[in-house]
């Protein structure tokens, strides 16, 4: 089958194009499908890098997201017919540790994330545990079910799970570009929050006005972003930050919070150390809240939605599968806004 595959770890320079991979065998609880398209995530560029206590088996193939054409079940499988047109939650899970048996799949003993632990979705056939399939409706866009799965399930379960989004509460989002930040927007807009982002550049503050955010900041144009949206704010903060940047905002970020304020990350790409003043951390009694990926639940909760077409994913660009570095590259260099996707099938 044709797949993009790295032999070893490095640079996007080591994805490489191949035609002669194996079909993936199937076990007898997961499920095979045709690749139609496949959707870019900044995780595909980390694992190809790679970090110590990331074993893989190699060649690998990248990739989270995905939607195509169910073509075959293992012996235990039920419910699925061949030709079924499917989407999946990337979030693997053991099924039976204790976090697992109350519904926390994302904080499982053996958590992975298809393409991240396991080979992915950059290749014509991908298999992936029966349960975490959801069908796709009839004449609902293969795009859009590509595009959603993992920015879908890790906003929901960041802000609704864990960040406890209420409506006319504000949001503040560190960025407008990503695939996260930029379903946030429409997530927390949907959900009656008003969305305040600082984006890079006038192109990408346009993009957030369109997407539906209510103010907007040019961090370019105005450096001291954190007093801007303070005072913004009549001196008062925002109840939710999102920064999924990292350490190049993470104090500032500390700092627009309200008191009893919430500042959620599911990511760090600009790092992983921050400074913390810790002064507002009791001052203003504001909370720091982690959240990675989501349970099948949550999953589909929030695909329902997007199914029903109350919520939609931007969509940049659509490249040919042979051209998944060059999309990879588009990635890197900050260039998109919205889900990049590759073209399977």
């Amino acid at each position: 089958m044709r797949a993009i595959i790295f032999r070893q770890h490095g640079g996007l320079d080591r994805l490489e194009y191949v035609e002669d991979l194996p079909v993936p065998e199937l076990g007898p609880h997961e499920a095979l499908v045709r690749v139609q398209y496949a959707a870019l995530n900044r995780l595909d560029q980390f694992v190809v890098k790679g970090w110590k206590g990331l074993d893989l088996e190699l060649p690998h193939i990248p990739g989270a997201d995905f939607s195509g054409v169910l073509v075959a079940m293992g012996e235990q499988v039920h419910g699925w017919t061949a030709g079924q047109p499917v989407t999946a939650n990337p979030t693997l899970w053991c099924g039976h540790c204790s976090y697992c048996l109350r519904g926390e799949h994302s904080l499982c003993d053996t958590w992975a994330i298809l393409g991240e632990h396991t080979r992915g979705s950059f290749a014509e056939f991908v298999k992936i545990p029966a349960r975490n399939l959801i069908a796709v409706p009839d004449g609902f866009s293969m795009q859009q079910a590509a595009a959603a799965p993992t920015v879908a399930v890790t906003t929901w379960r960041m802000l609704i799970t864990k960040g406890q989004l209420r409506p006319g509460e504000t949001v503040l989002v560190i960025g407008a570009g990503g695939g996260v930040n930029s379903f946030t927007i429409a997530l927390a807009k949907l959900l009656g929050a008003t969305v305040w982002v600082v984006a890079g550049g006038a192109d990408k503050a346009q993009q957030a006005l369109a997407q539906g955010a209510d103010w907007v900041i040019d961090r370019e144009a105005e450096p001291n972003w954190s007093k801007a949206v303070y005072l913004h704010s009549a001196k008062r903060g925002v109840e939710i930050v999102v920064d999924n940047v990292g350490a190049a905002t993470w104090e500032a970020s500390l700092r627009t919070l309200a008191r009893g304020g919430r500042l959620l990350t599911v990511g760090g790409t600009t790092g992983y150390t921050g400074a913390t003043p810790i002064n507002i951390l009791f001052g203003r009694q504001v909370s720091i809240i982690g959240s990675t990926m989501g349970s099948q639940p949550e999953f589909e909760a929030v695909m329902r939605l997007i199914f029903a077409g109350k919520l939609a994913v931007p969509i940049d660009r659509v490249y040919p599968l042979h051209e998944a570095r060059q999309a990879e590259e588009r990635m890197a260099q900050g260039e998109h806004f919205g889900k990049i996707l590759l073209e399977v099938a």
